[in-house]
């Protein structure tokens, strides 16, 4: 099946509640995304905003010297949010992202905002990428096994000189000790938490 043309047809644009600037092709119960994923996964994080990513969009929106002209890679990047409103902002933004379909969800968002944000392929095993000033990581230590492979992969990055941003609300795997906060916001309108109205995520910079 073709993503681009399933998430086209099934899943609906519009703006993120609180980033209204914004549209991303969004699920709905009537996606039926099993018919494209093959899973009864509930929220591929690609169809929803998340935490951790909505709080990096708000703070390079509420900090936006942070970021312009700065060459800036949205790490894990699911709908590719971060680097839209980064991109938006004036950053020169790029997406690093393995799922198929993410990708695909990726250049339709991208699209439907007005920028250009190219994918790179990045193997957090392997050397860290090039080219950047700013790693933009959000909801990236949502599983144990996940988090052991890249925290070493994201302190190589901040050990080359980039600046690590993470956005999180607080997951158990998150290696806080490593971790600087630097601001947190409310974030109501997330994937894993729809019927949760008080919720937060912060963001920190890695500790090199």
């Amino acid at each position: 099946m073709n993503a681009a043309h399933f998430i086209r047809n099934n899943l609906r644009l519009e703006p993120v509640p609180s980033l209204p600037h914004i549209q991303l092709y969004t699920a709905h119960p009537g996606s039926r995304l099993s018919r494209l994923t093959g899973t009864d996964q509930a929220a591929p994080y690609w169809a929803w905003q998340w935490a951790g990513g909505l709080a990096l969009a708000q703070h390079f929106k509420a900090h936006p010297v942070l970021i312009h002209g700065k060459r800036l890679l949205d790490l894990g990047a699911g709908s590719g949010l971060v680097g839209i409103v980064a991109a938006r902002l004036g950053a020169i933004a790029s997406a690093a992202e393995i799922d198929a379909n993410g990708r695909a969800a990726i250049a339709l968002n991208a699209a439907a905002n007005g920028v250009t944000m190219p994918l790179v392929e990045v193997d957090i095993a392997g050397e860290v990428p090039t080219g950047f000033d700013i790693i933009a990581a959000g909801d990236v230590f949502y599983r144990e096994d996940v988090a052991r492979r890249m925290l070493p992969f994201l302190t190589r990055c901040a050990r080359a000189g980039m600046a690590v941003l993470i956005g999180d609300p607080g997951r158990r795997d998150l290696p806080i000790e490593r971790l600087a906060p630097l601001v947190s916001y409310p974030v109501t309108d997330v994937g894993d938490a729809r019927t949760t109205a008080n919720r937060t995520g912060t963001v920190y910079e890695l500790r090199a």
